[in-house]
Formats: structure tokens, sequence, C-alpha cells
């Protein structure tokens, strides 16, 4: 009667989709010890953040990291590691001075940022401002003829007062539960949102005629209110460092707080006046655009030309040091490498890092990574190597801890993951996997030809208020402890990922979201 109870529950367990998972403890606990007790984290992110500097793509603080990141991977006992090109990016852009300060009615210094890949000012340019309202082409004959060697100000929109809100914060359990819930299906826009979608369009189309208007009429510099609040401004750049595009006039982004009390002063009749300095170059000695990549090399006769990879886009933008986009994920996943090989552990399947290049334009360096190696996501034409990837784990939402996971769709993980998770149960509050998909990271391109890729929740401490796109993101706004936390969890799901029998399973290509 036992046996045939212990077969009943056997084949009730395996109807119900529960996980049989088989976990190493010994390897977990060897894994967490490493990453608690003999932590690297503190010494990564200060190579990659503080001495290697901004990490705009093709930049020198990019190939500072990127080669201090491939070096010390190979120090750590990786096998093949290199900086790999993935196809033609663009221009190299450095910045060589930035200053900007009222000198009338009095003086003030500001805070401001050059827009990326912005050309050079004709020196330093001084003199009054002039503030232009465009909102339609129409509005161009106001100011037609009338900016040649003009320093031209654009107000900067929102609301620029206090919040009364936290700037760092951690999910909730309420949050998480809702999280936890399928997105309703999108189904197609309604009226509003077309309308809203258009005007969109509309104004980066006029945006656009306004930088060749200003360009034409010989503007000597742009000064333009950025998004942000209390000295803290969102910075990124347009597609100037494509090979063939032209320079622009000269871009400074400032606070917004700076910009409205020049706009104040003019709008009261008080006369305003600026001096400014922008000194930048372009490099395009090399346009290729380049991933660090790395290996631990399978140990199975059978599984070790399977792979199982982790990632994080090591470009930054260059208002500040990128501490937590995404320096964050890749000291992360270094750490987690790191871990791996001083535990003496040996996985059967090879474990693959890449930091990717280029992904602040548009994903390009792990979108033309997994091209190369493993299908096209247009003609859906893939490789024998597509079939030999397990998993893809992406971390790009910060310095905030391991909240659970996204399974992007592909619920047949789930039982699996929540075995994995338990022995963290300590370590994570309220363990959330949820079947929505999320976007804007570098899992985005394996999941789009059948690879199951995986992004973890992380708590937003800071990023959505202070630190993403920021001239505010710099190592203080790490937390080094949730940093710890994540290293030990990706090494651990890698881990698992690579001592499984079989591979993750597949969500069919067909319904894989793209």
């Amino acid at each position: 009667m036992k046996i045939k109870l212990l077969l009943v529950s056997i084949l009730l367990s395996t109807a119900m989709g529960i996980s049989q998972e088989s976990i190493d403890s010994d390897a977990i606990e060897k894994i967490k010890n490493e990453g608690f007790n003999n932590s690297q984290i503190e010494a990564i992110a200060f190579n990659l953040i503080d001495k290697s500097g901004p990490r705009l793509s093709n930049s020198k603080g990019y190939k500072r990291a990127a080669n201090y990141a491939t070096e010390q991977l190979a120090d750590w006992g990786l096998t093949n590691t290199n900086l790999e090109p993935w196809g033609e990016f663009g221009k190299g852009w450095e910045i060589h001075k930035s200053y900007v300060a009222m000198t009338k009615p009095y003086y003030m210094p500001f805070i401001a940022v050059p827009k990326a890949w912005t050309a050079s000012t004709n020196g330093e340019v001084s003199g009054k401002v002039v503030f232009v309202d465009i909102s339609s082409e129409e509005d161009f004959a106001k100011y037609k003829g009338t900016l040649k060697d003009a320093i031209v100000a654009v107000k900067p929109s929102g609301d620029q007062g206090p919040t009364f809100e936290p700037d760092a914060v951690r999910f909730t359990e309420e949050q998480l539960k809702e999280m936890e819930q399928p997105e309703e299906p999108r189904g197609e826009r309604t009226p509003e949102q077309e309308e809203r979608r258009k005007r969109w369009m509309a104004m980066r189309e006029l945006n656009q005629k306004i930088g060749t208007f200003f360009k034409e009429e010989g503007v000597a510099v742009i000064l333009k209110g950025a998004r942000g609040i209390e000295g803290t401004l969102f910075t990124s750049g347009g597609r100037g460092y494509l090979k063939d595009a032209p320079e622009s006039v000269s871009e400074i982004e400032v606070a917004p707080e700076h910009l409205n009390l020049l706009a104040r002063l003019n709008s009261n009749g008080v006369p305003v006046e600026v001096e400014a300095e922008i000194k930048t170059s372009f490099d395009e000695s090399d346009l290729q655009g380049y991933n660090v990549i790395g290996e631990i090399p399978g140990s199975d006769k059978k599984l070790k030309s399977e792979i199982v990879m982790m990632g994080g886009h090591l470009d930054s933008w260059h208002g500040a040091t990128g501490a937590t986009d995404n320096a964050a994920g890749c000291i992360v996943m270094m750490e987690a490498a790191r871990i791996l090989k001083a535990t003496g552990l040996n996985p059967k399947r090879t474990i693959r890092i890449a930091l990717w290049g280029g992904e602040e334009q548009g994903l390009h360096g792990s979108r033309n990574y997994v091209k190369n190696h493993f299908g096209d996501r247009e003609t859906m034409e893939l490789t024998k190597e597509q079939e030999k990837v397990s998993a893809y784990y992406n971390i790009d939402n910060g310095t905030g801890r391991i909240r659970g996971i996204y399974l992007q769709g592909n619920d047949k993980v789930k039982p699996i993951f929540e075995e994995w998770f338990k022995p963290f149960d300590d370590i994570i509050d309220n363990t959330t996997l949820t079947i929505r998909n999320t976007g804007g990271t570098d899992h985005l391109g394996f999941d789009a030809i059948g690879i199951p890729g995986f992004q973890f929740i992380q708590d937003p401490i800071e990023y959505r208020t202070r630190t993403h796109h920021t001239n505010m993101d710099t190592y203080e706004r790490l937390v080094i402890d949730d940093l710890k936390q994540m290293a030990v969890i990706v090494a651990s799901f890698v881990y698992n990922t690579a001592q499984r029998e079989e591979k993750l399973p597949r969500e069919a290509l067909e319904t894989s979201s793209r």
C-alpha cells in the first residue's frame, strides 16, 4: 500500500507540474560563503566606476572598463576572455571642458552637462540669452535672421517643486503581489493613446527640424532645460555617433532650476547674460562596437558544449560614472563568475559572461551578438549554436537587491525557479515570480529567438528618481550589501542551470515575446 501511495504521489506531482529539481546544497552553501565572506564587490566597483570614469560607447572610459574587465576575468581563471567586435557602432566622443555660468545680473555657476556627441563651441562664448519658444514650423519665422552667434535657451517642461516622497524605496509586499498578476492583454491602442503617440512623433520630428534651423541660423550654443529636480538632471543623446552624422550645434543640458532662474529674470525685464565653453572631440579611428566575453568551461563530456549565459551592459551615459546604470549589473556578473571559480565548483555546462556595449543606443551589443552567434530575429534563421544555450540571465535595473524574476511568459520554468529560490528565503523578502515580460534590457535579444532570457526583479532604490541616466549616478549610489545578495543568487541560478540534466524548458518559438 505504501508503494502504491508513493507512486500516486509522484504521478500527482508530475501532473501538477511540481518540480523535482535536484539542488546541490553543499554547492549553494559554498557560493553563499564565498559571496558574503570573501566579496570583491567593492574592488570591482572601484575599477569599473571611479577608475574607468563615464563609459559612453566607444569612449576612452568604455575602453578602460572593458580592458579591466577582460584582464580581471582572465586573472580569475576564466578562458577565452576577449573584446569581441559585434559590428559597426560609430564615433567615439570625449568631453575635454564643460562650463556654463550666469554672469549678469550676478555671477552663478550652473549645473550642466553637454549633450552626448555634441560639438565644441567656438572657444568661450558670452552674451545675452535669447529665449525661444517654438511649437510649430511657423514659429521659425519669428527668429529667422536673429540668432547668428546667439546663446539660445529652451525652457524645461514639468514641475520642479518638492515631491514630498522619498527618493529611495523598496518594493512593498502589496506591490510584489500585484506584480505576480498577469498583465491585461494590450489590444489595440485607444484613441487617446493613439493621439499621444501622434503628438510624440510630431514633436520628435519638430525637434529635428529645430536642430537643423539652429545650425543654419548660426547659433553659438543651445542651453536646454533638462528633466530633473534638486540638482539631478537626466541626460542622454541623439544619433550623432553614427559614422556619417553631421556635427550639430553645441548643446548643454542645464539643471531646470537654473534655466528657470534665467527665464524668470528675463520675463521680469532683468537682462541676463551667460558665458559658456564646451570642448569635445570625436574619434573615428575604430568604429566597431565591442562586448567583453569570458567563459568557465564545462566539465561534463556530454554537456560542456552547451552554454549558460549571464550579462549586463557595460556602457553608460556621460553625465556621471554610470554606477547603477549599469556598472551594478556588470559588478554582479563579474562577482558571480569570480565566486564560481573561487569555490572550485566545476559546472557541467560552459558558463559564459558577457558585458555588452552600445546598450544605451538600442541594445546594439547584445542584439548583434545574438545575431552573430544564434540567429536573426528578422528572418528567424537560427544557428545550431542557438539550440545549445540553456538560458541567459540579466541584471540592469540598478543597485537594488533581487526580489524575484520575470518569467518572460515562460510558465514552464516557474516550478524550477521556485525551488532554486528556496535556499535564499533568509535574504529575499516575498520572493516574486511573475509571468510578465519586462523590456528595455539585454535579455530581449535572446528571448526574441527562442532562448530563455530573464531579467531579475530588483528593488528600485533611487533608480527611477536619482540615478537612471543622470549626473548623480555615482559610486555613492551603490548599496554594497544588495550587490552581494544579487551576486550570490545569480551565481547559484547560473550554477543550477549548468548542472541540470536537461536544458531549461523553452516556449514554443512562435509565442516567445519579440
